[in-house]
């Protein structure tokens, strides 16, 4: 079960954090760092940015985002997936 609620929250935090620095670059102040970005993805959050990115239209034209974040979000379901079933966490 803490495998379930792990992906919830870190999905989550990546998708609010999207619409915090969207937010902020329409009022042109402090931003996040893509680095962050992707961090958060990486762990586990590549549909929460997904998300993120279509509901915000935020970064959407940079080219490591458009590709990047896609590849993420399919590696992050298959890591998913590869662990439930593994350890029968269902």
């Amino acid at each position: 079960m803490f495998i379930i609620a792990f992906i919830a929250v870190i999905n989550l935090v990546t998708f609010f954090t999207f619409a915090l620095d969207k937010r902020a670059a329409q009022k042109g102040k402090w931003r996040i760092k893509e680095a962050t970005l992707f961090s958060l993805a990486v762990l586990g959050g590549g549909l929460g940015a997904l998300l993120g990115m279509k509901t915000f239209h935020h970064k959407t034209k940079k080219f490591w985002f458009k590709i990047g974040i896609p590849l993420i979000t399919v590696v992050n379901i298959w890591a998913f997936a590869y662990i439930i079933i593994k350890y029968n966490l269902l």
